[in-house]
C-alpha cells in the first residue's frame, strides 16, 4: 500500500480499504478477513414472523438474497419518489391554490420554500429516532406521518392548516433519503453501490418530474386536492411494502467505531438528548472534504429548483399557454434527463472506482468515484443551462430548443449528483448517516432559497442571467470536486492531526 494510505488515521483506513465493506467474491477488491466472511456466511431467511416483530433480529444486508435486495431498493426509491412528488406536484396548481385561499402565487412559492427547509432539517429528527427505536420502526413511522399529513392537506379549509400540513409532511423528507442511502450501503458492496444509488436516485429525481406533470393533469380536469389523495395512495402502498420487506439491518461498519459504546450515556434522558444533539451532524463539517462535497450539492440544487419552480411562469406567457396541463408536460424533459443522468452516472461511478482500484492493486479511496462527475459538472450541465436560459431570454428556437436543453441539463445535474451522494456514504463509513444528513441540510437550504428567489430574480435580471448564475455555481462546484479528488485524503488526515478528532 502506498505510503500515503499507511500514514492515514484509522478512519481513513476504513474509508479507503474495501475489506471493510465488500464481498469476498469481488475480483477487484482486497480479500476480506476470516471473521467477516464467517459473519456473512449464513443465509438470511425471510419469514412472516419477522415481518410483524417489533424488534426483529438484525440481518446482515450483504448476505440477503438478490431478490430481497432488489425489493428493498425499489421500496426506498419509491418512498423518495413519494416525498419529492409531494414537494413539487403543486407547482402547476399554484395559481388555483392561491385563488382558493385568497392569497398570491408568491406566498405559495414561499410556502414551498418552507417545505424544502423542513425537508432539509428533517434528518435531525429521523436520524436519532433510527438509533432510539430502530431503523425499521422509524421508517414505518415516517411513512405513516407523511400519509397522515397528505390527508390533512387534502382536507385543509384555510391557508394556515394547509401550510401546517405541508410543513409537517416535509419534516419526513430527507429522513427517507438518509435512511434509504444508509440501507443501500449496508446491502450493496462498494463496487456496485454506485449503480444501486443510481437506481435509488431515480425515485428522488422522478418525483420532481412526474409530480408537476400529474399535478398539471389533475388540476386541469379536477380539484387540486386530488393531488394529495394520490399522495395518500402512494404513501399507503409504500407503508405496506416497508412492513413486509424492509428488515432491521446490521451496519457493515458496526465494529468500526467502538467510541460510541464507551461514551453513550447510561441515563435514559441523557441518551435521548445525546441522540438528538445536532452537533453530531454539524461537527463533521470540520472535515473540508465533507463540507466541500456538501456545498457542491447545494450549488447544484439551485439549478434543479430554479428550473422546476419557474417553468410555468416562464413558458405560459412566452408561448401563450393557458393550461396547466401543457406547462405540466414540460417537466417531463428535465425529469427524463434526471432519470437518465442518475442511472448512467451510477454506472460510470462504479466503473471509475474499479479503474482506480486496478491502478492501486485493489486499494479503494472514496473520492475516486468523484472523477466520474467532472465532465457533467464542467461541461454538460453548464451548456444545458446556458442554452435553456438564453434561448428563452431571446425567444430563439421555439419550445423545442429549451426543452432539449432542459433534458441535457437534467442529465448533467444527476450525473454529477450520483458520485457526490455515494461519496457522502463512504467518506466516513461508520458515521454515514450523520454525513448524509449534513449533506441534505445544506442541499435543501440552497433548494429553498432557489425556490423562493427564482421568480423575483427572473423578473429583475431576466431568464438568461438567472441561469447563468446557475452555470457559475456548477463550475465552482466542479472546482471543489477537483480539490476533493486530489487532496481528500490529506484533508481528513490534516483535521485528525490538528484537532485529534476521531468522530
Amino acid at each position: 500500500m502506498p505510503a500515503m494510505e499507511k500514514s492515514c488515521g484509522a478512519d481513513l483506513e476504513r474509508a479507503a480499504r474495501p475489506t471493510e465493506e465488500t464481498s469476498a467474491s469481488s475480483a477487484q477488491t482486497l480479500n476480506t478477513d476470516t471473521d467477516t466472511e464467517n459473519d456473512y456466511a449464513k443465509p438470511q431467511l425471510w419469514s412472516l414472523q419477522s415481518v410483524f416483530t417489533l424488534h426483529p433480529t438484525p440481518k446482515k444486508g450483504y448476505d440477503l438474497p438478490f431478490w430481497h435486495k432488489a425489493v428493498i431498493l425499489f421500496i426506498v426509491s419509491w418512498m423518495t419518489l413519494a416525498v419529492t412528488f409531494s414537494s413539487t406536484s403543486l407547482l402547476p396548481a399554484t395559481p388555483e391554490i392561491a385563488a382558493e385561499f385568497a392569497t398570491t402565487t408568491e406566498i405559495i412559492n414561499v410556502t414551498n420554500a418552507g417545505v424544502l427547509l423542513a425537508m432539509g432539517f428533517s434528518s435531525l429528527i429521523w436520524g436519532p429516532l433510527n438509533q432510539l427505536i430502530g431503523r425499521r420502526v422509524a421508517y414505518q413511522l415516517a411513512i405513516s406521518v407523511l400519509c397522515g399529513c397528505s390527508v390533512g392537506a387534502a382536507c385543509a379549509g384555510d391557508m394556515r392548516v394547509f401550510t401546517a400540513m405541508r410543513v409537517l409532511g416535509g419534516l419526513t423528507g430527507t429522513g427517507f433519503m438518509v435512511t434509504g442511502q444508509t440501507v443501500l450501503a449496508d446491502c450493496f458492496p462498494p463496487t456496485v453501490r454506485g449503480t444501486a444509488v443510481g437506481f435509488f436516485m431515480a425515485g428522488t429525481v422522478s418525483g420532481p418530474a412526474i409530480g408537476p406533470c400529474i399535478g398539471g393533469i389533475i388540476v386541469t380536469f379536477a380539484s387540486w386536492r386530488n393531488i394529495y389523495w394520490v399522495q395518500v395512495a402512494m404513501t399507503g402502498f409504500g407503508l405496506v411494502l416497508a412492513v413486509l420487506f424492509v428488515p432491521e439491518l446490521t451496519s457493515v461498519d458496526a465494529k468500526a467505531h467502538p467510541v460510541e459504546a464507551t461514551v453513550e450515556p447510561s441515563n435514559q434522558l441523557r441518551t435521548i438528548l445525546y441522540a438528538f444533539n445536532p452537533m453530531r451532524v454539524f461537527k463533521l463539517w470540520i472535515y473540508p472534504n465533507i463540507f466541500l462535497a456538501d456545498l457542491t450539492c447545494g450549488l447544484l440544487s439551485t439549478f434543479q429548483y430554479a428550473i422546476l419552480t419557474s417553468a410555468r411562469s416562464i413558458f405560459n406567457p412566452r408561448f401563450h399557454l393557458s393550461s396547466a396541463l401543457v406547462s405540466g408536460l414540460f417537466y417531463l424533459a428535465p425529469g427524463a434527463g434526471f432519470l437518465v443522468g442518475s442511472i448512467v452516472g451510477g454506472r460510470l461511478s462504479d466503473r471509475t472506482v474499479k479503474r482506480y482500484m486496478a491502478k492501486r492493486n485493489g486499494t479503494r479511496l472514496p473520492q475516486d468515484r468523484l472523477n466520474s462527475g467532472l465532465i457533467t459538472l464542467l461541461g454538460i450541465l453548464p451548456a444545458g443551462a446556458l442554452v435553456y436560459g438564453w434561448t428563452l431570454q431571446e425567444g430563439k428556437g421555439g419550445m423545442a430548443v429549451p426543452i432539449i436543453a432542459a433534458f441535457f441539463g437534467g442529465c448533467g445535474l444527476m450525473g454529477s449528483f450520483n458520485g457526490l451522494n455515494t461519496y457522502a456514504a463512504e467518506a466516513l463509513p461508520h458515521r454515514r448517516s450523520e454525513v448524509i444528513s449534513g449533506k441534505y441540510i445544506i442541499q435543501y437550504l440552497f433548494s429553498a432559497g432557489s425556490s423562493a428567489a427564482v421568480d423575483p430574480l427572473i423578473g429583475a435580471i431576466g431568464v438568461g442571467w438567472t441561469f447563468t448564475i446557475c452555470v457559475f455555481f456548477s463550475i465552482a462546484g466542479g472546482g471543489l470536486v477537483m480539490l476533493i479528488t486530489r487532496w481528500g485524503v490529506d484533508m481528513q488526515r490534516w483535521v485528525q492531526r490538528k484537532t485529534g478528532v476521531d468522530p
